[in-house]
């Protein structure tokens, strides 16, 4: 996660020009020790460029990465702003869920902290009025969304480096502050996270753990969430986030037949993903209410369909 210092270095340098690291530290007021830290943590992510000056001294300017792109929003939309000072890792972290009005111990519970860390994270924010409403329920107010954009970068930027670092090959399908749902293009990369600690396959490749087996065109997905067990409920939505086609929707159906997924759980589940409406519509249809499904948009399958698969599979 893109640290205080390393958004420091990235202020000073946002407007296009180079330093070396010595002026650095003394713009930012950091250690020398701690800024030449800095520096190769974000030339190795890179969010900066070396060059060689004379006497062939460092210089550093930042790159047209895209957590730089949109910090150079953020100050060009709300230069009035001392974000170097105001943002920490957990605000940003935070400011992830505020897309919409969340609760504390909503934000709380999925990046697993307490409320007062959450409180402690939003309270920068609190300070200069830039949440609305001011409880209980919290969000960035409208003319903020830079803000936004720019802690969806860094975020997505954190689990991108992570994965890559074991699996080169990997893109990131759907991620918040704390999971990552990954799909790679190679096989060595799919061996390599299969054996990686806090990765799980997940997707179409985790059926057969439930009794179902299919066909994989292409390598399996895989999921990031140390300390978190992968339910069932969860595999569903990745199975729809990583291809919404007929087939898929199929599979998913009749994985929540065969292991009878809570409806409440699995909804509960979706929100996360933007599936509420699928997954309310897959319900409705597992019920025998079929009239109106042909006015969806999402393909699922006709009863006739659907009632062919689980012979073929020996769901009943």
């Amino acid at each position: 996660m893109l640290t205080k210092a390393g958004l420091a270095v990235l202020d000073s340098l946002s407007a296009g020009g180079e330093a070396t690291p010595d002026e650095l530290a003394e713009e930012t007021e950091y250690s020398q020790h701690h800024i030449y830290d800095v520096l190769d943590s974000l030339l190795a992510d890179g969010l900066l460029t070396e060059v060689r000056g004379s006497k062939n001294r460092r210089h550093v300017r930042v790159t047209d990465h895209p957590v730089v792109e949109s910090y150079r929003g953020l100050r060009s939309k709300l230069g009035h702003v001392d974000w170097a000072d105001l943002l920490s890792p957990a605000t940003l972290r935070v400011c992830w869920y505020l897309d919409e009005p969340r609760r504390v111990t909503e934000i709380a519970d999925r990046l697993n902290i307490t409320r007062q860390g959450v409180h402690n994270a939003l309270s920068p924010l609190k300070h200069r009025a830039m949440l609305s409403p001011s409880g209980p329920e919290y969000a960035l107010s409208d003319d903020l969304s830079p803000l936004l954009t720019f802690a969806r970068e860094v975020v997505i930027h954190d689990h991108r480096s992570r994965v890559r670092e074991i699996a080169p090959s990997a893109n990131i399908e759907w991620c918040d502050p704390k999971r990552a749902l990954v799909r790679v293009q190679r096989s060595d990369d799919a061996s390599a996270l299969e054996s990686a600690a806090d990765w799980q396959m997940t997707g179409l490749a985790r059926f057969k753990e439930y009794g179902l087996q299919f066909f994989l065109a292409g390598e399996p997905a895989f999921w990031y969430a140390p300390d978190e067990d992968l339910t069932p409920s969860e595999v569903v939505c990745h199975t729809l986030v990583l291809d919404s086609g007929s087939r898929r929707i199929s599979y998913a159906m009749l994985l929540i037949e065969k292991l009878n997924l809570d409806q409440d759980t699995l909804t509960e589940t979706a929100t996360w993903y933007d599936l509420e409406i699928v997954v309310g519509a897959m319900h409705r249809q597992l019920r025998g209410e079929y009239e109106g499904s042909e006015s969806l948009s999402i393909p699922l399958p006709s009863k006739s369909e659907f009632m062919a698969l689980k012979e073929q599979y020996g769901v009943s």
